[in-house]
């Protein structure tokens, strides 16, 4: 029986997740929400952790408040039955705003994509190892983007959204930080591009009218493809960065790394 939490999981990737995981009798999944309680539509199964609005001081202490409430136990607690830690994080929260130089960048939708997508990451991982709710052998998922990869940015792309891929950027150091903290306890960590998707977001900043072009697919398809990595995730590849549907939505993969590229691959810093 897998213990799982998905942090950002009304929507897009985290909502499939949390989908996927739930259809699985053996699982318990508990998924955030900044909403006093989880949307409608999702997986009954799926406990909703209210209030969690990572874009906010104090989420950690929160979030491990929150969880205490629903039962979730950093400890044996005599008598009773509760879940004593995670076996999977994933945090998969998210926000995009688009830049451009003709533009400007906009500062209160960088701190805010800086925020979200960088600087709650490590409070939340502190806070849940302090509450004991990540023993050994539990793994966790940072969902970055091949954005944050300084080596693919490539002509080919031009500049802006400046914001967006260096929070992805500082996503990947903050994983890699975190590993090195994380490893003589046994817990891995791994950063991943899920794949270039069809979702809200992505819509909402215009990229739909690459979807085809680029091989988007759908939140459940890139769902499946980080469930099936997370199952095979082991020490070995903690804080490492990774693609593991491969290189056929990244559109600078092979200007730059070349060409007979290998799925899962191995990303770039």
């Amino acid at each position: 029986m897998s213990h799982i939490l998905i942090i950002g999981a009304t929507r897009g990737l985290g909502a499939s997740l949390a989908n996927l995981y739930a259809s699985s009798p053996s699982n318990t999944v508990y998924g955030t929400t900044r909403s006093p309680s989880g949307p409608k539509g999702l997986n009954e199964k799926i406990v909703w952790v209210p209030n969690i609005d990572v874009s906010q001081e104090g989420v950690g202490a929160s979030l491990v408040n929150q969880l205490g409430q629903l039962g979730v136990a950093g400890g044996m607690i005599e008598g009773k039955d509760e879940v004593r830690g995670f076996d999977i994080v994933v945090i998969t929260a998210g926000y995009f705003a688009t830049e451009d130089f003709t533009n400007g960048p906009k500062w209160a939708e960088q701190v805010k994509m800086y925020t979200t997508s960088s600087i709650s990451p490590p409070f939340i991982i502190h806070s849940l190892t302090r509450a004991k709710l990540l023993p050994k052998g539990s793994k966790i998922v940072l969902v970055s983007s091949e954005s944050g990869s300084i080596t693919l940015r490539h002509d080919k792309e031009g500049g802006g959204n400046y914001a967006h891929h260096a929070s992805k950027t500082a996503l990947n150091m903050v994983g890699k930080l975190l590993s090195l903290d994380l490893k003589e306890h046994g817990v891995v960590v791994s950063i991943v591009h899920p794949g270039f998707m069809r979702t809200e977001m992505t819509k909402g900043v215009g990229f739909d009218k690459y979807w085809d072009d680029g091989g988007a697919v759908t939140p459940d398809e890139a769902a499946k493809s980080l469930i099936e990595w997370t199952e095979k995730l082991d020490i070995s590849k903690t804080g490492e960065y990774w693609a593991p549907r491969g290189p056929r939505d990244i559109g600078t993969a092979e200007v730059t790394l070349g060409k007979n590229l290998s799925t899962p691959l191995q990303l770039p810093w």
